[in-house]
């Protein structure tokens, strides 16, 4: 259909209204055999380091956001139920608010995208936009937004996914393809001084902390070592040993010109790193390397688990699910890091991928920044957008959507309905770790 041309793309996309109305997408009715979330999180946990979930339960019993973004595996059965467009591509699989943010390119350009892609597989284009949708709500009302402006961040978001997949699937491939967002002169539209001002300076301080290096890399008596955080990093024996292994393996599946840069390099220490909510209890570790001039590099080792659509969306060509994370990524982001790679054989039984450690995302939901949860809806709309184009067919989606506006109300309706859900199951959650069903630590004391 991709050699079609655009019109005729488009109205192919507009003829599957017929079977799917825009207007079912705003359907969410939790069903009467509906599998219950806390026995899901449980089943997931059972393949995962078990010293690391009660880190994980805690920052999901942090506020209902904190839920959600460690409910994949909850939320992605639950569109399985859903009306679907009939339209399919490479999906993110995560897509909610904190899985955007920002990060520089090689050429030290910041840019905006999607920043996490473990869950990444082939499915209906809109479970994407769902779960961004419904995030925003959840993250609105936990601000204390009103209802109606915490709906109004999924509209924000949904219309803009819209307006911009129009504009790329007007565009010649290779230029859609290419398309990536400044940052900065994204930054720079905003109409509001003060958020602005806000989103500059949090936009500096990640910058920052990444010439840094995150604070992870220490020199002492003439050697760099990896500085304990207890009990976010800390040196292990016990993990030490796969993860050498994978630094070992993965140089293999790099491009020779970045095997070549990678070579130039030392792997000088290992050290074990707790990361986000949905991805803690995987292995996941940061390697610190040298170059001759003592130039520290920061890598980080992460576990490949199933995607947790692949049960409903099926399973990925990929039997390496390292590599099904990387080709993911490498097809939906812009501006892909030169370190992505994977390890090219299971080690200790898991599949890992590698790739340059970004610790900072622009988008973390903090006090600072509610007043700029509009713009980020708006945004990440643009950019779920930029990343469906690249991965499926934009006129196709365009047409689908068509001009109006029963989509993004739909889509709207929806993320209100599931965000009542979401507080629902947190509350679930709150409830099985009162009654001992599981542990969960105390959270972490996050820096501004």
């Amino acid at each position: 259909m991709a050699t079609r041309s655009p019109d005729d793309r488009r109205q192919a996309g507009a003829a599957l209204r017929r079977d799917v109305p825009r207007s079912a997408h705003g359907e969410w009715t939790p069903p009467a055999d509906r599998a219950d979330p806390v026995d899901i999180l449980i089943e997931q946990g059972r393949n995962r380091i078990q010293e690391l979930l009660p880190i994980r339960y805690g920052r999901m019993r942090t506020d209902p956001f904190g839920f959600l973004r460690g409910a994949a595996a909850v939320m992605a059965a639950d569109l399985a139920g859903t009306p679907v467009s009939g339209i399919r591509m490479q999906a993110c699989g995560d897509a909610h608010l904190a899985n955007f943010g920002s990060y520089a390119t090689p050429e030290g350009s910041p840019v905006f995208d999607i920043n996490d892609f473990d869950e990444t597989l082939p499915a209906p284009f809109e479970w994407d936009l769902k779960r961004l949708a419904a995030s925003l709500v959840v993250s609105g009302r936990v601000a204390q937004y009103s209802a109606k402006a915490a709906r109004n961040l999924a509209y924000a978001a949904a219309q803009s996914y819209s307006r911009h997949m129009a504009e790329l699937a007007a565009l010649p491939p290779v230029v859609a393809w290419n398309r990536r967002i400044d940052l900065a002169k994204a930054i720079a539209d905003i109409d509001k001084s003060k958020v602005r001002d806000a989103v500059e300076k949090r936009l500096a301080r990640v910058l920052e902390s990444g010439a840094k290096h995150f604070g992870l890399a220490e020199g002492k008596g003439g050697a760099v070592h990896i500085p304990e955080k207890p009990p976010l990093v800390y040196h292990l024996s016990k993990h030490d040993l796969p993860a050498r292994k994978a630094f070992a393996s993965y140089a293999q599946t790099l491009q020779e010109d970045r095997r070549v840069l990678l070579h130039r390099h030392t792997l000088r220490d290992v050290a074990f790193k707790a990361v986000g909510v949905g991805s803690v209890g995987t292995f996941c570790a940061i390697g610190l390397l040298t170059a001759g001039d003592a130039s520290p590099l920061l890598l980080q080792i992460k576990e490949a688990q199933e995607s947790v659509l692949a049960p409903f969306a099926g399973a990925s060509e990929y039997a390496n699910h390292g590599e099904r994370v990387v080709v993911g990524q490498r097809m939906m982001q812009a501006a892909t890091d030169v370190f992505l790679g994977w390890t090219t054989a299971p080690i200790d039984g898991r599949c890992f991928y590698i790739r340059r450690l970004k610790d900072s995302r622009l988008a973390d939901i903090g006090t600072q920044l509610q007043a700029a949860l509009p713009f980020y809806a708006s945004l990440c709309g643009y950019t779920l957008a930029r990343a469906h184009a690249r991965a499926g067919d934009p006129a196709l989606v365009s047409g689908y959507i068509g001009s109006g506006t029963a989509f993004q109300e739909a889509i709207s309706d929806f993320a209100v309905a599931y965000a009542d859900q979401t507080e629902k199951d947190w509350q679930g959650l709150v409830e099985a770790i009162k009654a001992g069903r599981i542990v969960a630590a105390e959270p972490e004391t996050k820096k501004s």
